[in-house]
């Protein structure tokens, strides 16, 4: 299920950086955060290719970071609109192609949150549990009104680099930074990330496999290859199925798994995907739900196990006893 956007983006303002809306100020462990996701790179390095669009693991990489951000009260994607796997706002710098502090820029000022997560389109291996360790910092901390409270949190790879587009920042950081730059060089276009980092003070987390982005087509191949593994794959899959069905529900796997197996080892081989469909069916006829979907599963794994019961030695030869007579 794809999310088709409006036929006609807003157009971006004045390109001058823009202090923004009041942020709600919110603190503690569920305060609310927006998510800025920029898209609209030239990807020279991938031969010009629609780089958020490339699939891995049967999903585009721009849905698998809007997945990793589903818990944003608002997300910004800075890109020409395209159907995405979930709603989003879109936003353009001006003139597009004007870089990443001016595609910054331009994102913000549709957020309104005091916490703002900056996040890159190529990290296949971004996750929610990812996003809130970036979070947690800041909001343990509190609003920046405290110079000791830290401005953001970025990810560094295992080598040690920055990643500036795998981080959590104070919007009121941001804003402040990006209008000195602007008033210092008349513009945002153009200039690099690193202008805006090294003006803020930033707490580092290391993360070699969230920071991964795919640059290249040997990291595409790379990372097609890692969720290919045996102890990625399944999760992988059926994120996929999920997403492509357009179901939102988080189920317990492993159970369903030992009925699989149950079913095919106790019965016969055909039994197990018949019997997980049948489980979900009824699931759904009970009204779904996680709970649902486990009370089918626990009384479809019993009867297998009955089913295989009654071909042991001893369910023959008590089936054929007679009845107690004392």
């Amino acid at each position: 299920m794809t999310y088709e956007p409006p036929s006609t983006p807003e157009q971006p303002g004045t390109p001058q950086p823009s202090t923004g809306p009041e942020p709600s100020g919110s603190t503690g462990p569920d305060a609310p955060f927006d998510a800025v996701v920029l898209a609209g790179g030239a990807a020279r390095r991938l031969g010009g290719t629609d780089k958020p669009g490339v699939r891995v693991g049967g999903r585009a990489l721009l849905d698998r970071v809007l997945a990793a951000c589903a818990d944003a009260a608002t997300t910004v994607v800075v890109a020409e609109p395209r159907a995405t796997a979930r709603p989003v706002e879109w936003a353009r710098e001006d003139p597009p192609g004007g870089g990443p502090l001016a595609a910054l820029d331009a994102g913000l000022r549709h957020t309104t949150a005091e916490y703002v997560v900056v996040l890159s389109a190529d990290l296949p291996f971004l996750d929610e549990g990812t996003v809130r360790r970036l979070l947690a910092p800041l909001r343990e901390s509190g609003p920046g009104d405290d110079s000791a409270a830290a401005d953001g949190v970025l990810l560094t790879d295992s080598g040690g680099r920055e990643q500036p587009l795998v981080a959590a920042y104070r919007a009121g950081a941001l804003r402040r930074e990006l209008a000195a730059l602007a008033a210092e060089h008349g513009a945002l276009t153009g200039l690099p990330l690193r202008r805006l980092t090294t003006a803020l003070d930033l707490t580092r987390i290391s993360d070699s496999v969230a920071s991964f982005d795919c640059d290249t087509w040997d990291d595409i191949a790379a990372a097609r290859a890692r969720i290919r593994e045996h102890g990625h794959v399944l999760d992988e899959w059926i994120t996929a199925v999920k997403n492509e069905l357009g179901i939102d529900l988080d189920v317990d796997t492993g159970a369903l798994l030992d009925l699989a197996r149950d079913a095919a080892h106790e019965v016969a081989r055909p039994a197990a995907p018949l019997t997980t469909f049948l489980v979900g069916y009824a699931a759904a006829q009970a009204g779904g739900g996680p709970d649902a979907v486990a009370q089918a599963s626990r009384k479809a794994a019993a009867l297998a196990l009955r089913w295989a019961d009654e071909d042991t030695p001893d369910a023959k030869s008590d089936a054929h006893a007679k009845p107690d007579a004392g």
